[in-house]
Order: structure tokens, then C-alpha cells, then sequence
């Protein structure tokens, strides 16, 4: 093989090599950007999860608010049931 030769094959698989290259560039640019469309949907949708849920944690301290009512409403009813009897008598 003669030199001349040898150049056009090396520059061939150069530019070969570089389309190669260039594809798998774009390729993994477009992947990222996927990912990142993605990921913002993902924060847009927890975002929102957590708004439309940030209440939910009060419902502990509601719960023992209505029973502490309760008790005290039974301690009343048991009360005036004992008065009633008491004037019943």
C-alpha cells in the first residue's frame, strides 16, 4: 500500500469515527433532556401532591380535639342523666 492510500483509509475511519461520535453525542443530548422534562414533571406533580396534602397532618390534633368532646359531652349526658333521675325521684 502506498502512502497516499493509507491516508485516505486513516481519514475515512476518522471521519467514520467522528459521525460515530457525533451521533452518540446527539443522542445522549436528547436522552438528558428527556430526563429533564421528565424530572420537572415529577417536581410539578410532588408539588402539588404536597399542596393538596398539606393539611392532612392537622387531622391528628383534630381527632384528639373531638375526642376530648366527646368525653366531655358522655361526662355531661351522664351528668344530666343522674340530675334527671335525681328529680324524677
Amino acid at each position: 500500500m502506498d502512502s497516499l492510500t493509507i491516508w485516505v483509509w486513516s481519514l475515512i475511519a476518522g471521519v467514520v469515527v467522528i459521525l460515530i461520535v457525533a451521533v452518540l453525542l446527539i443522542a445522549i443530548i436528547v436522552t438528558a433532556r428527556s430526563i429533564d422534562k421528565h424530572a420537572q414533571d415529577i417536581w410539578t406533580v410532588g408539588k402539588s401532591i404536597a399542596r393538596n396534602t398539606v393539611s392532612i397532618w392537622m387531622l391528628d390534633r383534630t381527632n384528639q380535639v373531638a375526642g376530648e368532646i366527646l368525653g366531655t359531652a358522655q361526662s355531661i349526658d351522664s351528668t344530666l342523666k343522674s340530675l334527671a333521675g335525681s328529680l324524677g325521684k
